[in-house]
């Protein structure tokens, strides 16, 4: 399953929103084999937080059953950090806006993710700032 393709620009905060949970609901769903259960988005200034619910895959099920919580957190971290820029394209599609900024956490009990966005522009950088905002990977429109 492919995450929605936007060909039109999303109209109201609402639907921008829902895109965003769509969106990143997709992409899990695409790449861990099932998704989240529960996704809400939050949408202000220049800020996009989405927290997930849910969506462990078997063997993270597994591995917290056996006391291995910390290698599921661990496994998580990378795989958010090798989907940085497919998570930026969901946010840019909805928002219009460059993601210049990027930060995931994660927790097991209760089991709950956040994917946490910064948008240019923002008065928390420099202009000549934003290149350099997004971990080092170059995130671009």
């Amino acid at each position: 399953m492919n995450p929605p393709n936007s060909t039109s620009t999303p109209s109201t905060h609402g639907d921008v929103l829902t895109a965003i949970s769509d969106g990143m609901v997709a992409l899990l769903k695409e790449f861990y084999g099932r998704g989240p259960t529960r996704a809400k988005s939050y949408y202000e200034d220049d800020l996009v937080v989405c927290v997930l619910r849910g969506g462990f895959s078997r063997v993270e099920e597994t591995l917290l059953a056996g006391g291995r919580g910390q290698a599921v957190i661990q496994q998580r971290m990378e795989f958010q950090e090798v989907m940085r820029e497919r998570f930026a394209k969901v946010i840019e599609d909805a928002t219009e806006r460059r993601v210049i900024g990027f930060m995931s956490g994660n927790q097991q009990d209760p089991d709950l993710m956040s994917e946490v966005f910064i948008l240019a522009p923002t008065d928390l950088l420099d202009e000549h700032e934003w290149g350099d905002a997004s971990g080092g990977s170059g995130l671009t429109a």
